[in-house]
């Protein structure tokens, strides 16, 4: 069973997503920013088990099973609606991000065009209610490659142990994210060209060292108190984020106060656990059902700027803002309201789904009748539309023989 004080780690982390999406700005934007989303790569790398470098279907099957499959399922969801959501005003042409960007109703091209993107590239997401989606796939790409490269270090031998492992990996990420950066360089086939499944490979790899170093078990206050100072150092004099196009400044900023960032989260995981009682058992909960979070809260808000737009007199329309309602946006209360729904209600969600489907579950000979009734019924279908259009195709041919035929008989001079 896995730790709980990084399962609390983890929920502070998604509560610190949704706050940075709450309407939050100035100095606290860019404070959450830095290590929220970091904390999720370093997490992933802490956790690496090296029996997977000889297991990698394993591992590869797990990575696609968490999160491509979601992803791929809740991207085409949102697609299915991204028209619907039009209709009822979560979407709207008129109010958009803070920048006035807006999205459109998509044509039916358009659809394919966004489905095919989401199954091959992991891309096409509603930009807007799935914004954070680049998150699985930056999170599985980085996998893969931290998988390939640990296994090609391991192939020399200055690389045997995990601590001689896990600097090289550290190294050359941070090489290549400096190559990619600095030279402008585009990860070809990868959306958003790259940077971030590079910076989130570099993260795992510093997580990877936290481990072998024993960070969790020798955690203390001298330890906390130095990252704290860093990450609010750079929160003030060098904010950075996972920005899909950071600048080279962004870029050498990032690494060490998300490190930072992780044993301050770590630290306060630390004390939480030892409160018990309901407040770790909720925090817990959170933790391990982040990527419903990830996926729902910004469709979760909306329900909050439905109420404020009634409350501020505004259009309905407004509700369609990105991501909040942007009047008032400093208000403090309403970016409470904000994280408490945007981390509640998809949680509320998920509990009821779960509680409904054991009642219309359906067995595995059910599941296996219904389907080839399904077929069977496609299947008749295709064979009369097929018949009918060869049919169609068959009188189309002999109308145009027989025109041809009345047509030279017209032409014929036997009768002149």
């Amino acid at each position: 069973m896995r730790d709980p004080k990084f399962s609390i780690l983890k929920a502070l982390a998604i509560m610190l997503v949704v706050l940075s999406h709450a309407g939050i700005s100035g100095w606290l934007f860019n404070f959450v920013f830095i290590f929220h989303v970091p904390a999720f790569f370093l997490c992933a790398g802490y956790f690496f088990n090296t029996r997977y470098l000889t297991d990698e279907r394993t591992f590869l099957l797990h990575r696609a099973k968490k999160l491509y499959v979601p992803f791929l399922k809740w991207s085409v969801a949102f697609l299915l609606l991204h028209n619907v959501f039009f209709w009822c005003g979560l979407l709207s042409e008129s109010y958009g991000n803070a920048q006035g960007g807006v999205m459109h109703p998509y044509t039916l091209h358009q659809m394919g065009q966004h489905l095919w993107s989401i199954v091959f590239n992991m891309s096409g997401y509603d930009q807007f209610l799935g914004g954070a989606f680049w998150f699985f796939r930056a999170l599985l790409l980085a996998s893969i490659g931290f998988l390939l490269l640990f296994k090609l270090l391991r192939r020399s031998p200055r690389f045997q142990t995990d601590k001689q492992a896990g600097w090289g990996l550290l190294i050359i990420g941070l090489l290549l994210t400096t190559w990619k950066v600095a030279d402008g360089i585009t990860v070809t086939g990868v959306a958003q060209g790259g940077y971030r499944e590079l910076m989130g490979m570099t993260l795992m790899a510093a997580g990877f060292l936290l481990r072998q170093y024993r960070v969790a078990e020798l955690l203390s206050w001298r330890w906390a108190a130095p990252a704290g100072a860093v990450l609010l150092l750079a929160s003030f004099f060098f904010p950075s984020a996972m920005a899909w196009n950071p600048s080279f400044t962004q870029f050498i900023s990032l690494p060490v106060p998300a490190v930072a960032g992780f044993i301050v989260l770590l630290y306060a995981a630390y004390w939480l656990d030892r409160l018990g009682g309901f407040v770790k058992q909720g925090l817990v909960y959170i933790g391990e059902h982040t990527l419903h979070i990830f996926a729902f809260h910004l469709l979760a808000f909306k329900l909050v700027s439905a109420i404020k737009v009634q409350a501020l007199g505004l259009p309905w329309e407004a509700v369609g803002s990105h991501p909040v309602v942007h009047e008032d946006a400093s208000n403090v209360l309403w970016i409470l309201l904000y994280l408490l729904v945007g981390v509640g209600l998809p949680l509320l969600w998920l509990e009821a789904y779960k509680r409904i489907t054991p009642h219309i579950s359906i067995n595995q000979d059910q599941a296996i009748d219904f389907a080839l009734m399904v077929g069977q019924k496609v299947i008749r279908g295709l064979f009369i539309v097929g018949r009918a259009l060869f049919r169609l195709a068959v009188e189309t041919w002999k109308a145009f023989v027989q025109g041809i035929k009345d047509i030279l008989a017209a032409s014929s001079t036997k009768d002149e």
